[in-house]
């Protein structure tokens, strides 16, 4: 291992999508970067998350939209899913973009690729694999990896995650699938889809716990509708299972205890994150109780020379966040610019049919005051949805004095995409009235978010105030007409 520019300007700790875009940051803005990465280059995102399941999603969903063309007046007969093809869809989805995350890459990025495991020797140093490395700043970016919950035998039975399911070739006949976030509504819909009779398994009362509970409601009738049993309510108590090999979870709602059957256990009941064995304590730096790297507002660690980014701090855990974080972490290292994490504007989306995409504000559960107060449009009145028969949406609005919008909720197909200019309007503290005055393509589904907007307007037009100033002002046109 060579390391022709010790001591690094930045030391990149993780190649994951902070760890690769913090390091092409600094190396565009002129820094020496070196990379780190025990393992492939890409992380997560690339190998076991957004890449792989979009393209099984997509899978899925065109299986869907085939069963679902009758309501349309089209009929297809033998609809039939080759798990093995829609596997090898997957894994040319990952090839396919691959390339832009290779050493090879970065190498033409101005980054220098280290192959490794890196473990902190001080606050300006590593061991990578026996040999010594320093560095001027650093930035740890390592990621996080699924969490398995302590249920007795669970461990034993070595259930799928979100990080092996993708090494299925088989369907499996039966799936039980322990957690109702987005990752497990999200597989276990597209397993049902493909022809896997699902149980999705989650403790809290209903699915996805932090979105909107319409919303949330929405999906729970979709997974029903493709054959999914969610049982809500319910806590994993116990696994019987050999890896591999079929078994059966024992599950309890409290008023008594039901065995759940499998062929494959798949564990999607949140992530913890990559801090171990990386020597921070040598460095000063410091976790939470949870094993999280704590960070201040400009992602500096407790160690001054130290940054952290992406899925090992506390911070929301997407690709998006990721990127943005690793970014901003590497100009304040390199640069010594206070640039600060901003908050106020991050989207999430949950991709399942219908989608579920939320930011800011939330869209319930508010505490009764004047503001936030809410509008939603239901997807019954955007004619996109009437034309395509899939009405079973709506998008919804959260505004806060004067109209400015603090948050947003849609539901329906491409939500993610519709999302995109109410993220934008929270960011840029826009208004309602901003967003009725843009001139939208028709017809859309970003209809939803644009009628809500304009509902907005309207309801401020029927205040009694502004109608009797708006009936004043047309009685002096009136007169002013007939002169």
């Amino acid at each position: 291992m060579t390391a022709p520019h010790q001591p690094w300007d930045l030391l990149v700790v993780g190649g994951g999508t902070a760890g690769i875009v913090a390091a092409k940051t600094a190396a565009r803005l002129g820094a020496r970067v070196a990379l780190v990465e025990r393992d492939r280059i890409g992380g997560d995102c690339l190998w076991t998350g957004c890449v792989p399941s979009k393209a099984l999603l997509a899978a899925a969903g065109r299986a869907a939209e085939a069963r679902r063309a009758a309501t349309l007046g089209v009929h297809v007969s033998g609809v039939e899913s080759d798990f093995a093809e829609v596997m090898r869809h997957v894994r040319s989805a990952i090839a396919a973009i691959e390339p832009q995350d290779t050493p090879e890459a970065l190498t033409a990025a101005g980054v220098h690729v280290i192959q490794g495991d890196a473990v902190f020797t001080g606050p300006t140093s590593v061991d990578v694999d026996g040999h010594r490395t320093s560095f001027h700043q650093a930035l740890i970016a390592t990621g996080g990896q699924p969490a398995i919950p302590p249920v007795r035998g669970l461990a034993e039975a070595e259930p799928l995650t979100s990080d092996s399911v993708w090494d299925l070739d088989t369907l499996p006949r039966r799936l039980a699938v322990m957690g109702g976030g987005s990752i497990g509504c999200e597989l276990g819909q597209a397993f049902a889809r493909l022809g896997s009779h699902v149980t999705l398994v989650e403790m809290a009362p209903r699915l996805l716990p932090r979105e909107d509970p319409d919303a949330a409601a929405l999906v729970h009738a979709a997974l029903v509708h493709d054959g999914v049993d969610v049982l809500v309510g319910h806590q994993a108590v116990t696994a019987h299972g050999q890896p591999g090999s079929a078994g059966t979870l024992v599950v309890d709602d409290g008023a008594g205890e039901r065995k759940v059957s499998y062929d494959a256990l798949l564990v999607a009941v949140g992530r913890r994150p990559g801090s171990g064995g990386l020597g921070l304590d040598a460095a000063g730096v410091d976790v939470d109780p949870k094993g999280y790297v704590t960070v201040d507002a400009q992602l500096r660690t407790s160690s001054a020379r130290i940054w952290a980014a992406g899925d090992v701090t506390p911070h929301p855990q997407f690709t998006h966040v990721a990127g943005v974080h690793g970014s901003l972490a590497a100009s304040n290292a390199v640069l010594g610019v206070r640039r600060r994490v901003d908050a106020s504007a991050v989207p999430r989306v949950t991709f399942t049919d219908p989608e579920v995409a939320a930011v800011g504000t939330p869209t319930w559960a508010h505490d009764g005051g004047p503001d936030p107060r809410t509008l939603t449009r239901e997807h019954v009145d955007v004619d996109r949805a009437q034309a395509e028969g899939r009405t079973d949406g709506f998008s919804r609005l959260a505004l806060g004095a004067r109209g400015r919008i603090l948050g947003g909720t849609v539901v329906g197909p491409r939500a993610g995409e519709s999302l995109a200019e109410v993220t934008l309007a929270v960011r840029k503290r826009l208004t309602a009235t901003d967003l009725a005055g843009t001139t939208h393509p028709y017809p859309t589904y970003g209809d939803g978010v644009w009628n809500a907007a304009i509902s907005a307007v309207q309801d401020r037009l029927a205040a009694p105030t502004t109608r009797w100033l708006l009936t004043g002002l047309v009685a002096l046109r009136r007169a002013w007409s007939k002169r």
